[in-house]
């Protein structure tokens, strides 16, 4: 036997049981892993405000306890509300359940020619042994469940608050002991790696932002002509969770006001939809390319698939911070190796008018 064959065997069943070992960590740890990655996004997102807090003669760990308690005080009154008026609807439908049905069985009626009985479907409803009321029955033995799992998420929520507090409040610090161990040209690099990730961080903040007041504004409009209930309300919730929450954001977002609406009036909820429809239209095709494009500077067909896989390997949070990650590699990259002229050849032709050419054109079309 060749004296490298046994040595070969240790090596493979070492690496075997070490790839089992990093699995299984990896496995216990992945929930932590999470937090730490969602502390590491928020800590970007907040550092520009903290900075210019400190400029102004305020302390990083007050500026950066003020901000934090800003965002989670939002978050708490946000979904607070919000589920205040979603109980208050519930309650509302289960005590005129009878005067819904009836609404909503004249309309299909109505509507689709159809003979329906609202007596027979309330009595259906009413049935103790019918779906609807065992459907009721199975979520009131879910209340124990849901409050540990409100717990669960109060913990993860604090737990993330104070990994943020730290890695903002001792940011300088903690890059001052990273850049210690390297030489300057590398201290450098990292510096405006992490300058980067920042800008990248804070322009998707921004973009985001942007983009959910601009949705909130027009919903609201669209709300308080079409009835529906709240519509302050609901049009921030659809600006908000449409634009933190990629690619299914809006249609989540649209559930709410849609059943809402439903429940007053199922045409009203039509309107609802068709309009909900056409913005996400003109937000595609009109809006988000043009403030994505100022802030984050990333390709369309990179930030999607970016989202795509961000939500495949981390979920919702992996889409959400898969977009700055994605205009950060992409920076990154740009300015790696060496860039050459560029041949003249038809395929690799971009035609862009002059700026002074437009506003010429624009002038000339006023006057």
């Amino acid at each position: 036997m060749p004296k490298w064959v046994p040595r070969a065997i240790v090596v493979f069943w070492l690496g075997f049981l070490g790839a089992l070992v990093a699995r299984e960590l990896f496995h216990q740890l992945s929930s932590f892993v999470l937090l730490l990655l969602v502390s590491m996004f928020l800590a970007l997102a907040i550092e520009p405000g903290v900075n210019r807090l400190a400029r102004r003669g305020w302390r990083r760990g007050s500026g950066t306890g003020l901000i934090l308690f800003g965002v989670l005080a939002f978050c708490i009154l946000f979904v607070g509300a919000i589920g205040t008026l979603v109980g208050s609807q519930v309650a509302d439908v289960l005590t005129n359940s009878k005067t819904y049905v009836n609404d909503t069985v004249d309309f299909v009626n109505s509507t689709f020619n159809t003979h329906i009985d609202p007596a027979e479907v309330n009595a259906s409803i009413a049935k103790p042994d019918g779906p609807v009321q065992t459907f009721i029955n199975n979520q009131r033995g879910k209340a124990i469940s849901l409050s540990t799992s409100a717990l669960g998420v109060l913990f993860q929520m604090l737990t993330v608050s104070l990994f943020t507090f730290y890695l903002v409040a001792d940011g300088p610090k903690m890059r001052r002991a990273i850049c210690s161990r390297l030489p300057a040209a590398r201290q450098r690099t990292v510096l405006n790696t992490w300058d980067l990730a920042i800008e990248k961080t804070g322009g998707y903040l921004y973009s985001r932002a942007l983009l959910a007041l601009i949705s909130a504004f027009f919903h609201w409009i669209a709300f308080q002509a079409i009835g529906t209930p709240a519509p302050v309300a609901m049009a921030l919730w659809v600006g908000i969770v449409s634009q933190f929450l990629p690619v299914v954001g809006t249609y989540l977002a649209g559930v709410l006001p849609l059943l809402l609406t439903f429940l007053d009036s199922p045409l009203k909820a039509l309107v609802v939809v068709g309009f909900i429809l056409v913005y996400q239209q003109l937000e595609n095709y009109l809006f988000a390319p043009r403030i994505t494009a100022r802030t984050l500077k990333v390709h369309a067909a990179i930030a999607f698939g970016a989202a795509m896989v961000g939500g495949a390997v981390l979920g919702p949070l992996g889409a959400v911070m898969a977009l700055p990650a994605s205009a950060m590699i992409q920076a990154l990259a740009s300015s790696w190796g060496t860039r050459h002229d560029v041949i003249d050849d038809e395929l690799v032709r971009v035609v862009e008018k002059p700026v002074r050419e437009k506003r010429a054109r624009r002038n000339s079309k006023k006057s």
